[in-house]
C-alpha cells in the first residue's frame, strides 16, 4: 500500500504540474515540469517556517524512493524503447559510424577530460579528491540524456540529418556511459582489478551482450506480431518484450538500456512496421508507447525537481558545480571534434554541427541517478551537488536556448 500511495501522489503531482505548465508556463514539458517541481519544493521550504506538513510529505516521498533503482532498472528501459520505436532506423543506418564514435570514443574522451580537469580544479577550492573519484564524476556527467534530448528536440527546428545524430548518440551513449561508470566504480570500490584486459572484457560483454539481447528480443517480437492481426495483443506483446527484456538483461549482466534501444529500433523500423503491423495496430502501438513515454517523463522530471531535498548545499560545492558548467561543455566540444572531423565530408555534416551537438546534448536524470549511487567515501555529497547544478543548467539553460541558437546559426550561414 505504501508504494501505491507514493505512486498515486507522484501521478497526481505530475498531472497538476503538467496542467500548470500547459495552462500558464507554456514551456516544453521537460523544462516546465523541472521548473515547477523546484518552485514547489522551494515553496514547501518557505511554508515549513509556519507549517512543515507539506515539506515532510515531500521528504517522505523522496526518502522512500531509490531514484537510481527506479530510473536505471525500471523506467529507463521503457523510455528508451519508446524513443527508439519512433526513431527512423534508415536515417540512423546512414549515420551509424559517427553515432558509434560519438557514443563510445566521445564518452570515453569526455570522461577523462572532465575527470582530469575536476582533479586539478577541486584543490583550488580547498578540496583534495583522489583522481579515480574525479573520473567517476567524469563518467556520470559525460553521457547525454536521451530522455531530456528527445523531449527538447521535438520542439526545436534542428536540421533533420543533425537531429538524427544527436538522437542516435543520446540513445546509445547512456548505455555505454553506464558501463564506463560501473567499471570505474568497481575499480574505485576495490571490487574490480585494474586490468586493461579485464576492463575490455567487461565492456564488450556488457555492450555487445546488450545489443545481441536487443536483436533477439526485437526479432521474436517482430515474428509474433507478424503472425497475428490483433492490435490489443500486439501492444501487450511489445510491453512484454520490454518488461521481459529488462529482467533478462539484469539476469545476464548485460546492458539493459542498449538492449531496449536495439529492440525498439528493430520493431519500429519501416520494413518491420509494414510487414508486421496493420494500420490500426501501428496506430495503437505508437499511441500506447507515446503515452508511456509522456507519463514516465512527467513523473521523472517531477522527481528531478524534488531531488533538491537530498542535496547538501555547501558554498564550495555550489561554486564547483557552477565552474563545471562551462568545463563540461568545453570537454564535450573537444570530445566530438575528432569524430566530426573524420565524417563531416563523407556524410555532408551540417554547418556548426559541433556547436549544436555540444549545446543540444543535454544532461539529465541518468547523471543524477549515477551520482546518487556513489558511496560517502567517494565524496557523494560533493559530486551530487555538482551534478545537480550542471543538470539543472543543462535542462533549463541549454534546453530553453537551443532553439534560439539553431535559429541564429541558420541566419549566419552565407
Amino acid at each position: 500500500m505504501e508504494y501505491f500511495l507514493i505512486a498515486s501522489i507522484l501521478v497526481l503531482l505530475s498531472a497538476l504540474f503538467g496542467y500548470l505548465n500547459v495552462r500558464f508556463f507554456k514551456l516544453p514539458n521537460t523544462i516546465g515540469l523541472t521548473v515547477i517541481s523546484i518552485l514547489f519544493t522551494l515553496a514547501a521550504f518557505g511554508l515549513s517556517y509556519f507549517d512543515n506538513s507539506l515539506l515532510q510529505a515531500e521528504k517522505y516521498i523522496i526518502t522512500h524512493i531509490d531514484f537510481k533503482t527506479v530510473l536505471l532498472d525500471l523506467m529507463l528501459g521503457f523510455l528508451l524503447f519508446a524513443g527508439a520505436l519512433h526513431t527512423d532506423l534508415d536515417k540512423l543506418k546512414k549515420h551509424r559510424w559517427p553515432v558509434l564514435f560519438f557514443a563510445t570514443f566521445g564518452v570515453l574522451v569526455s570522461t577523462f577530460l572532465v575527470g582530469a580537469v575536476t582533479y586539478l580544479l577541486l584543490p583550488v577550492l580547498g578540496m583534495d579528491v583522489p583522481f579515480v573519484y574525479c573520473l567517476l564524476f567524469g563518467a556520470l556527467i559525460s553521457p547525454t540524456d536521451p530522455i531530456a534530448v528527445l523531449g527538447i528536440l521535438k520542439k526545436v527546428g534542428a536540421p533533420k540529418n543533425l537531429e538524427i545524430k544527436i538522437v542516435g548518440e543520446s540513445l546509445f551513449n547512456d548505455g555505454v556511459g553506464v558501463v564506463i561508470f560501473l567499471t570505474i566504480f568497481g575499480i574505485a570500490n576495490g571490487t574490480e582489478a585494474f586490468s586493461v584486459v579485464e576492463i575490455g572484457k567487461l565492456f564488450v560483454v556488457e555492450v555487445l551482450g546488450g545489443v545481441v539481447l536487443g536483436l533477439v528480443l526485437g526479432f521474436i517480437t517482430f515474428r509474433m506480431m507478424r503472425s497475428i492481426d490483433d492490435y490489443a495483443i500486439e501492444v501487450i506483446i511489445s510491453l512484454a518484450a520490454v518488461m521481459g527484456g529488462i529482467v533478462l538483461a539484469q539476469y545476464l549482466h548485460v546492458s539493459g538500456p542498449l538492449a531496449m534501444v536495439t529492440a525498439g529500433l528493430l520493431v519500429g523500423a519501416t520494413e518491420a512496421r509494414s510487414a508486421a503491423m496493420s494500420e490500426m495496430t501501428e496506430t495503437y502501438v505508437d499511441k500506447f508507447w507515446e503515452l508511456v513515454d509522456i507519463l514516465l517523463n512527467t513523473i521523472l522530471f517531477v522527481l528531478i525537481g524534488m531531488e533538491i531535498l537530498v542535496l547538501d548545499f555547501e558554498n564550495q560545492y555550489i561554486i564547483a558545480g557552477l565552474i563545471m558548467i562551462p568545463i563540461t561543455l568545453i570537454c564535450r566540444y573537444l570530445s566530438l571534434s575528432l569524430p566530426i572531423k573524420i565524417f563531416e565530408k563523407p556524410l555532408e555534416f551540417s554547418p556548426n554541427t559541433n556547436i549544436i551537438m555540444t549545446w543540444g546534448g543535454l544532461r539529465g536524470a541518468i547523471s543524477i541517478a549515477l551520482a546518487l549511487s556513489l558511496t560517502e567515501a567517494m565524496y557523494r555529497d560533493l559530486f551530487l551537488v555538482m551534478t545537480y547544478v550542471v543538470v539543472i543548467f543543462s535542462i533549463i539553460g541549454q534546453g530553453l536556448t537551443v532553439d534560439t541558437l539553431i535559429g541564429k546559426l541558420k541566419k549566419s550561414r552565407p
